[in-house]
């Protein structure tokens, strides 16, 4: 497998197929990789930059980046996962939205290399004829496989017939872009195969499928969505951006870097000095490296003074050179507040539920090595806490 294969199918979470992406990266010409986005809200939030992400990585391998702006298909609604039709919005909200997505997209593209189109641009010029005859290759018996369609036409919902003509549209997107590849998440499976199909009629080559992962949001749980409350939107102030990352599970962090970033944490690192490169990459690339830079050193501020409220001083001097966790909540009990424990009862009733907390990270192994220093924040439980001097 070639390098940039390896790169580009990173993080997917299907690729319909690998054996043709290869084909294509061996035409020794530019692919055609298409991204649509239907702009019918003006925010964009880290859910959404997926796709971008990926889109982004085929652009710096050389590849065309085509990004279409789906003002004409956002006033159909995409009912992709929904048990109701979309409320309509008009054109010009969604021309208001798509300034200020493009604006927050292109943190993430070269916006030199990027191709933007308005689909609008090819949908409002077709005639009624055009329109029947795009319809006509297409059944009710295909678009009726559409799992959200059956499930609402099995509950006695009502499915209009204007939404039935939008997996149509997105493929017919493709057949007018000349897309290589189609970026897209896991729910958009259906449409983008109608793209093949409508490709594969005009005698064109078929486009790749690439499905990415939707994203969980910061409970780890449901997908990231505003409405679930468990977003970090692209365009937060950068100290947000960190406190909402900072709040993440070690698991997640993984997932965040691989499908945000594209790579992988580095293990050398603690887990949390880890997820603060990660909340620091993230918000420099919204902002920039002294806004992120800054709002890492006020979360470390701000969990040290938390940490440290009422905390005993004690003396670093007064500590073994090497510690474990063990040996760390030991002597801090014993020089901090003449408490003597017992490494059964410490490692039963501190360290295993995760009362033992260093500047805010538990340390739940008992025999892992720690280094503290002066400043650090050393939890032992609810009543019980030393600040190292």
């Amino acid at each position: 497998m070639s390098s940039a294969l390896e790169q580009l199918i990173g993080g997917t979470a299907k690729v319909l197929s690998e054996k043709e992406l290869a084909e294509k990266l061996e035409l020794g010409r530019p692919l055609r990789v298409k991204l649509g986005v239907d702009p019918t809200a003006p925010d964009i939030h880290l859910g959404h930059t997926v796709a971008i992400e990926k889109l982004r990585q085929f652009q710096e391998l050389g590849h065309t980046a085509v990004l279409i702006i789906g003002d004409f298909t956002a006033t159909v609604g995409d009912p992709t996962g929904r048990s109701a039709a979309r409320p309509p919005i008009t054109r010009e909200e969604v021309l208001a939205n798509a300034e200020t997505y493009t604006t927050q997209a292109f943190k993430i593209l070269n916006p030199e290399k990027t191709e933007v189109v308005y689909n609008g641009d090819w949908f409002n010029s077709m005639t009624y004829d055009q329109v029947l005859k795009l319809n006509a290759r297409v059944t009710l018996q295909q678009m009726l496989q559409r799992e959200d369609f059956k499930s609402r036409l099995a509950e006695g919902k009502e499915v209009r017939l204007h939404e039935i003509q939008y997996p149509i549209m997105q493929g017919w997107d493709s057949v007018v872009v000349k897309a290589d590849v189609e970026i897209g998440g896991t729910d958009q499976l259906f449409n983008i195969l109608v793209g093949r199909d409508l490709q594969k009629e005009e005698g064109m080559a078929q486009q790749v499928v690439m499905l990415m992962p939707l994203l969980e949001g910061l409970d780890g749980v449901k997908k990231m969505s505003k409405s679930s409350f468990n977003y970090v939107g692209v365009s937060e102030p950068a100290p947000e951006m960190v406190n909402k990352l900072m709040s993440v599970s070690d698991d997640l962090m993984d997932k965040y870097y691989l499908m945000l970033l594209g790579t992988s944490r580095d293990e050398s690192l603690h887990p949390r000095d880890a997820k603060l490169e990660l909340a620091r990459q993230i918000t420099a690339r919204y902002h920039d490296e002294a806004a992120a830079a800054d709002a890492v050193k006020k979360w470390l501020d701000r969990s040290k003074g938390d940490q440290g409220s009422g905390a005993t001083e004690v003396t670093l001097a007064d500590f073994p050179t090497e510690l474990t966790v063990l040996s760390l909540a030991s002597n801090a009990f014993q020089i901090g507040f003449n408490l003597k424990k017992s490494n059964g009862e410490l490692k039963k009733q501190s360290i295993q539920p995760g009362a033992i907390q260093l500047n805010g990270e538990k340390l739940t192994d008992p025999n892992a090595a720690v280094s503290v220093k002066a400043g650090d924040i050393l939890r032992l439980s609810k009543k019980h806490t030393v600040k190292f001097g």
